[in-house]
């Protein structure tokens, strides 16, 4: 993990909205029902689906997301007019190693 990209993480990790998102995609089918037969664990949720959760604009749930990709913390898989955000469970379990580094 190089410097810059640390910084990005911790920026997207310093939300409460943001940490919700990610507390919600690690067990999607707990709190979101599938969109369109979609199957959330292997695809992800629909961003309307997490709009709706949040209770904020779709332009401010994007941008949360939009930091979260940013930060490689999520992926996004664009299906017909729909896109999905699942964690990068890679991603995440990197950042606990490293923070298990800084002991």
């Amino acid at each position: 993990m190089i410097c810059m990209k640390q910084v990005d993480i911790f920026k997207a990790l310093s939300n409460e909205a943001r940490l919700q998102i990610l507390e919600w995609l690690k067990e999607p089918d707990l709190h979101f029902t599938p969109h369109e037969g979609i199957d959330m664990n292997k695809t992800g949720v629909c961003v309307s689906q997490i709009t709706e959760k949040l209770k904020m604009t779709q332009s401010t749930a994007s941008h949360y997301l939009s930091m979260l990709l940013q930060a490689g913390l999520i992926k996004a898989e664009r299906i017909g007019k729909f896109t999905y955000y699942k964690r990068n469970e890679d991603a995440i379990n990197g950042i606990a190693e490293f923070l298990k580094q800084k002991k």
